[in-house]
């Protein structure tokens, strides 16, 4: 699968121009993507030194890009400047799961359900529900 993902506010809190704490669950989360044979690309709305800085930090945590605010595999078929994904990660998408955590400027993506979610494994919680 294609997956394009937010930075600040999904992978991060919300520091922009700094690079917020990172979003619990998000770097563990991106990895299974990766380890599925999945690519992830980039898309957010930082620019120039702040965008490098993003892809920076990433990279430091083992996230391979296959894109940065672009999908170059879509270059074949069309001129759109926009992303193609099969799926869209994003604190501002509709329907995204999130959650506010302690010392967070403003709510952010819930990895821990994005990765229950795709890769079928329930919470503690959702366990002791199903008893």
């Amino acid at each position: 699968m294609y997956i394009a993902v937010d930075f600040d506010g999904t992978c991060v809190d919300h520091r922009y121009p700094e690079i917020g704490k990172v979003v619990p669950m998000a770097i563990e989360t991106l990895k299974e993507f990766m380890k599925n044979g999945d690519e992830l690309f980039l898309n957010t709305m930082r620019s120039g030194v702040e965008l490098m800085e993003a892809v920076n930090w990433l990279y430091d945590r083992g996230v391979v890009l296959s894109g940065i605010n672009e999908n170059p595999n879509q270059k074949e078929w069309t001129d759109s400047p926009k992303v193609y994904g099969h799926i869209y990660i994003d604190d501002a998408a509709f329907g995204c799961p999130l959650i506010r955590p302690e010392g967070f400027k403003r709510p952010c993506v819930d990895w821990q359900k994005v990765y229950n979610q795709f890769f079928g494994l329930k919470s503690s919680q959702e366990k002791a529900m199903e008893k």
